[in-house]
């Protein structure tokens, strides 16, 4: 299938940047109890500051001047409209790479990791490190949405994946992704093991493998039921009702602040303050993808498909990719982790490689958490260029 590709610019007209700001104005606030903080929620105070930075001194034009520096182009695959960035390496030998993001994130998490994966020596490093990049937003999410038919859930992300790279004239080509985008790249290598040359996640669940755990295996056991008693509510209304929540979200730029902020807090340092790590511009940055494009419902509809493909049995993880098992041997392919200390499930050693028999890198990064191209854009760029060392 010979796939077209249209150029792509950003321009959202001023009505909708002046209806945005008239709804900040508006916004009614909910009471909170007196010695409440963030265990209840976003916090009331927090929410106050940074809803006024948006009305008052966020440059939205700023960013989409950002983006539209990059080179974008949308085009159809499988009945969906994909929107993605496309950047050629100056490097001849350079290895293509499609990097995903997942949710509540957007591609605006790896606009600073681009340049220095694509052009290396113009950072200070290495020219034979270099990538050509793609970054794509997930069918469903910002200018790639909103989907207009059920069943959008990774593994049909992956195989539009697959396409993608095939139509941009990459005969090998490597996949990196954290969150959905973990999902996503894995099932890439399983969907394209021809094509795919290796993967690199910077998150993976912890799945037991052995029935003895050690202190640290415990550790990430009580991370994960820590996570699964405080902090899953959004996964179940996503993933049962996304409608529902879709109309608050959709109507309310304070809803989705709200919704959005709180991970990105919890997701990173869940006793701390979200600025230390993000500036407002960062955290604005990523709601307006969902804001103007009116995707936030489309893009929690994943969970849902997700969770019924694997009730229905439209997804089935345990099924024969040629002749490689997704449930033995893992993904057919070089798999690369880079495991981060606030990540919100974190895996061993062993538990790795029980489900995936071709780790060829595995490192402990010194910080950082969820978002890890945004918040420690240093550490995931030497990351991902020691791990493609590997593969090249």
């Amino acid at each position: 299938m010979t796939l077209r590709f249209e150029p792509f610019s950003i321009d959202v007209p001023q009505s909708a940047l002046d209806d945005l700001h008239e709804r900040l104005e508006r916004t009614r606030f909910p009471e909170q109890l007196p010695d409440a903080d963030w265990d209840y929620g976003t916090e009331l105070e927090y929410l106050r500051r940074l809803l006024a930075y948006w009305r008052d001194d966020y440059d939205w034009r700023a960013t989409e001047a950002r983006v539209n520096g990059f080179h974008q182009f949308t085009t159809e695959i499988d009945g969906a409209r994909i929107h993605f960035l496309h950047v050629r390496s100056p490097e001849p030998d350079a290895l293509p790479i499609v990097i995903t993001h997942g949710w509540p994130g957007s591609i605006v998490e790896f606009l600073n990791v681009i340049g220095p994966l694509s052009n290396p020596r113009a950072f200070g490093g290495d020219a034979a490190d270099a990538f050509h990049v793609v970054v794509p937003s997930l069918p469903g999410y910002g200018f790639s949405g909103p989907t207009r038919e059920r069943g959008w859930h990774p593994m049909r992300v992956a195989r539009a994946w697959a396409q993608l790279m095939a139509g941009l004239g990459y005969s090998r080509y490597t996949a990196q992704g954290g969150d959905w985008g973990s999902f996503v790249t894995l099932q890439v290598a399983a969907a394209d093991p021809a094509h795919c040359a290796g993967v690199h996640v910077n998150f993976l669940p912890s799945i037991p493998s052995t029935d003895d755990h050690t202190d640290e295996e415990r550790e990430f056991l009580a991370d994960a039921a820590r996570y699964n008693n405080d902090d899953s509510g959004y996964f179940k209304e996503q993933s049962t009702k996304p409608q529902t929540i879709g109309y608050a979200l959709e109507d309310s730029p304070a809803g989705l602040a709200a919704w959005v902020v709180e991970k990105f807090r919890t997701w990173t340092d869940r006793n701390g303050d979200v600025e230390d790590h993000f500036t407002k511009d960062q955290l604005l940055d990523n709601l307006m993808l969902y804001w103007l494009t009116g995707t936030a419902h489309s893009s929690a509809r994943m969970y849902y498909e997700f969770v019924h493909g694997l009730m229905d049995g439209s997804i089935d993880l345990t099924a024969s990719v040629g002749s490689h098992r997704l449930t033995d041997v893992g993904v057919p392919v070089p798999v690369g982790y880079a495991r981060y200390p606030n990540e919100i499930m974190r895996t061993s050693r062993r538990w790795a490689a029980a489900q995936y028999s071709n780790i060829v890198h595995f490192v402990d990064m010194p910080r950082g958490g969820h978002f890890a191209a945004f918040e420690v854009p240093d550490l995931f760029v030497d990351d991902v260029r020691a791990w493609g060392r590997h593969v090249r």
